[in-house]
């Protein structure tokens, strides 16, 4: 029967149990984050003893330890499951989110779809248990692509590997955590239905003379010739394998039928995917660009398309993020900012979905290409380029990669978070503060560069999804053309400082300041001590910015609380609207950093 032996050795009972007890304490920890929860307070000491009340006949029973910023950290095996008088470990997600639905009231479409996405999440989590982590000690020298298939998804979001349109052939061929290296399709797509674009100093042609050999250019030339069209009269772009069978075809196939789009073959070289599943390293040649390629899978509340109107601005948002770079002593020659640009993109319409209104924004991001220069083109000489996310890595030991990483860098721990902070906050303070533009530095768009084990410099992607700028009449932001300012997100102060407050401190830095904290590395109070201390630094660095301080207040004592669970449990469901969804905005979270003031 088929992938039956996968099946015999992943879905082992005890590792099943272990995948839903984790996912069990991520559900209680963020929900009651997010409030959409409220268990009772049964005892209180160093570690609080909780009772969620389901109905009078059924109560889960749980230890967690409170954390700054409202959030807690609930302990996996301190979970029961308490029904007529009878207790039991608590072993199943999908039996704890049904228990719930009624206490937030979650529809029973949204709750039937979630268990799905749960059901995959779980899955996938023993899939990562069966393989077996890698020591941290061993994985501190692992290179950047292949790091990143050791991570386990967002930490934040508890249905983090749902991948809905994702068959189980296709999880074992196209997930990250499989290591699977996969070479792109291409296509030749008339002129006429797609647009090219490009930074300056970049075409067409010099972008496909990087990308592909000249057998592969041949070879691609000469199906175009049998199709009896004109070369010259097509683009040539990468597709993913999922994306032609599930979707291009299928919706395309009018555009196939009349030769505007063609097949052509496999190109040669191989890539892996990374975390956001449709980003793509090239292993075959680890300068060549990374590509960004549309795969509409439903994951951590969006589908994983390529919306047109970013794609076709992608190089020009570039083009603004790298010339503030450029004329900036500070991030250019201080902080040595890396800025992985998006040089070249090609977009391709649908013309049926585009003539409808209010189309489901899926059908609009199916078919395009996004070309990033390589973080391997900028690493100097003993540099190691390694994801945010992976220091909230721990291994099957309990052992974090950050520890690993502290013991083999001489430093003490406070020092190294210390460097950490300055590297990572003085480049997102500036940008901020100097330029009224802001980056969404959650774990998997922010690139910690080492050197010796030590942070030295930070790099920054994804310009076209997630660069916003504010609303306020800044000097520096009247350079933008009319076509800029209609893409990228205008934001007031809190909106916009809320990209740092929500995207690293809440969506990363809590998780890494409670690891700290639990191995005896750094007391959680003095790492948000040390955050604060990195805010003042920079600051104390800038007076003429004054204002902006104010504007931009890292220290005020609430913030908005923005959810990320609540969002597709509560308030979007699986809702096919025209936008994609946003965060929600659920009650206020008490800011840390205003206790840990040290101006």
């Amino acid at each position: 029967m088929l992938y039956a032996k996968q099946i015999k050795e992943v879905l082992d009972k005890d590792r099943w149990k272990h995948a839903n007890k984790q996912l069990i304490a991520k559900m209680l920890a963020e929900y009651m984050y997010e409030d959409m929860i409220q268990p009772e307070v049964v005892a209180e000491s160093e570690l609080t003893a909780y009772k969620l009340v389901v109905n009078s006949r059924k109560f889960y029973h749980f230890l967690a330890r409170k954390r700054y910023f409202d959030s807690f950290d609930v302990k996996v095996d301190s979970i029961e499951v308490e029904e007529d008088e009878r207790k039991k470990e608590a072993a199943s997600a999908v039996e704890f989110l049904l228990d719930i639905q009624p206490l937030i009231g979650m529809s029973p479409e949204t709750a039937g779809h979630l268990i799905k996405e749960l059901n995959h999440t779980l899955l996938a989590d023993a899939h990562i248990s069966k393989d077996g982590s890698v020591r941290s000690d061993d994985l501190i020298h692992e290179d950047y692509a292949w790091l990143e298939g050791k991570m386990t998804g967002h930490p934040w979001i508890t249905y983090n590997k749902g991948r809905i349109g994702f068959g189980y052939d296709d999880y074992l061929a196209y997930a990250p955590e499989q290591q699977k290296q996969v070479k792109l399709l291409w296509i030749g797509v008339h002129r006429n239905r797609a647009s090219f674009q490009a930074v300056q100093g970049h075409n067409y042609q010099t972008l496909i003379d990087q990308e592909l050999t000249t057998d592969e250019k041949e070879t691609f030339q000469s199906e175009l010739e049998k199709s009896n069209v004109d070369p010259e009269h097509y683009y040539l772009m990468p597709v993913h394998e999922w994306q032609w069978k599930n979707n291009i075809i299928q919706q395309f196939a009018d555009d196939l039928a009349y030769g505007y789009i063609i097949p052509l073959g496999k190109g040669k070289d191989n890539y892996l995917p990374q975390q956001s599943i449709r980003t793509f390293v090239n292993q075959t040649n680890e300068k060549k660009h990374h590509v960004k390629l549309p795969m509409s899978i439903l994951n951590t509340l969006v589908y994983r398309g390529l919306p047109s109107e970013r794609t076709l601005i992608a190089p020009e948002i570039t083009s603004f993020i790298k010339g503030i770079y450029e004329k900036d002593p500070f991030l250019k020659e201080d902080c040595q900012v890396i800025l992985p640009g998006e040089v070249a993109s090609i977009n391709v319409d649908h013309r049926n979905y585009d003539l409808l209104k209010q189309a489901p924004y899926q059908y609009l991001e199916m078919l395009g290409v996004i070309f990033r220069e390589s973080i391997y083109s900028y690493l100097e000489e003993g540099e190691q380029a390694i994801t945010l996310a992976a220091l909230l890595y721990e291994d099957a030991e309990g052992k974090p990669y950050i520890q690993s990483l502290i013991e083999h860098s001489g430093l003490t721990p406070e020092k190294w978070i210390e460097n950490l902070l300055q590297v990572v906050m003085d480049p997102l303070l500036h940008f901020l503060y100097q330029y009224g533009t802001v980056f969404s530095p959650h774990g998997q768009n922010t690139i910690l560069v080492l050197k010796d084990y030590k942070p030295h410099r930070l790099a920054v992607k994804d310009f076209v999804d997630d660069v916003n700028i504010s609303d306020q009449p800044f000097e520096e932001l009247r350079g933008l053309t009319d076509d800029l300012k209609q893409v990228l997100r205008s934001e007031p102060p809190e909106g916009l400082t809320q990209f740092i407050f929500t995207g690293l401190f809440i969506c990363h830095l809590r998780y890494l300041a409670s690891i700290l904290d639990n191995h005896q590395l750094l007391p959680e109070t003095e790492f948000w001590k040390t955050l604060s201390h990195s805010i003042v630094d920079y600051q104390k660095k800038f007076p003429h910015l004054e204002d902006r301080f104010k504007l931009f207040d890292f220290f005020k004592p609430e913030f908005t609380k923005l959810c990320l669970n609540r969002n597709r449990m509560v308030d979007y469901g699986y809702e096919d609207g025209e936008d994609r969804p946003h965060a929600s905005e659920y009650g206020t979270v008490t800011n840390a950093l205003a206790h840990c003031l040290v101006r």
